[in-house]
């Protein structure tokens, strides 16, 4: 019997993180190439796509042609929630940041990755906020731990 994916919602600042990243060894990108290789189910919304892609633009519009290319290939891009949806949430993250938040809980992520961890607080059960570097490190584990599994 083959374990279901992880699905991880990946926020901007890690799209942007891993699009800009000047090394193929940081956990944005590497969360980013897990999805790529179809480890992990990653999950992002429209608004994550536009927002990492602005802040691209304005900051360093050489970093798009990987971006795009990131996108394509690692991510799975959900729509946003609707204005009614978002309201039943309210109070569990930063205003600007619960639309996020709305959409990795209607995409089904247990895994929220960001690296403003602060902005969605007091969060939701359903959905465990974590930085790029410390999900990459759960990750290894749970494979280390399969791999123990297996052997027996």
């Amino acid at each position: 019997m083959q374990n279901p994916k992880l699905r991880v919602f990946v926020d901007a600042d890690v799209l942007f993180a891993g699009s800009a990243s000047p090394s193929e060894y940081g956990a944005s990108l590497l969360v980013l190439r897990l999805g790529e290789l179809t480890l992990i189910d990653a999950v992002a919304s429209e608004q994550v796509i536009t927002e990492a892609e602005r802040n691209l633009e304005a900051k360093m519009p050489q970093a798009l042609p990987l971006f795009r290319l990131l996108v394509n290939r690692s991510l799975r891009v959900v729509p946003d929630p609707t204005p009614e949806e978002i309201v039943q949430y309210s109070g569990l993250a930063d205003p600007k940041d619960l639309p996020i938040l709305v959409a990795a809980l209607k995409a089904g992520c247990p895994w929220l990755v960001t690296f403003n961890l602060r902005h969605y607080r007091p969060g939701h059960p359903k959905v465990k906020v974590t930085r790029p570097g410390e999900f990459v490190r759960r990750v290894r584990e749970m494979l280390a731990f399969m791999r123990v599994e297996e052997e027996r």
